[in-house]
């Protein structure tokens, strides 16, 4: 799940395509949360709230929510790989990843969140950060599959 949409026709293509990989492994979507309206004239606090609103009223009961937050754990990619496959053992019934806005997350989805997973210590644009971690996720299938895209 992402906040906002990708309006670059190349990175949009980039998506797609580990969209289209991932398929092969799970069943996968991405969900657009729609951005607040006036969202520029709004407080940061109130755009978080505004925005865990829509992600709350998309959760399904039995989501485990996973927060994409640069306060989160840290992983290699075999430690990411190892993650995921403990929560798909565990019967999550469905794993939902949540790229936030450009100011984060509200408490509301804070405190829903299971757990939190950092990328990077460094800042990227929500935008490639959904690349990043579209290709972290298909890695790590690749990886539970033992197949050769990672080495």
């Amino acid at each position: 799940m992402v906040v906002g949409k990708t309006d670059d026709e190349h990175l949009r293509k980039i998506m797609e395509d580990y969209e289209r990989r991932l398929m092969h492994y799970t069943s996968f979507e991405t969900v657009c949360v729609a951005e607040a309206k006036n969202a520029g004239k709004l407080s940061e606090a109130l755009l978080k709230v505004r925005e865990g609103e829509k992600i709350m009223e998309l959760l399904n009961r039995g989501d485990e929510l996973i927060l994409l937050d640069a306060k989160g754990q840290d992983y290699s990619s075999t430690e990411f790989s190892s993650f995921v496959a403990k929560r798909l053992d565990t019967g999550s019934k469905c794993l939902v990843f949540l790229a936030g806005g450009a100011c984060g997350f509200s408490d509301e989805i804070y405190a829903k969140a299971s757990c939190l997973v950092s990328l990077s210590r460094m800042t990227f644009t929500h935008q490639i950060v959904r690349i990043i971690f579209l290709e972290q996720l298909y890695r790590a299938f690749t990886i539970i599959r033992n197949e050769r895209y990672h080495r």
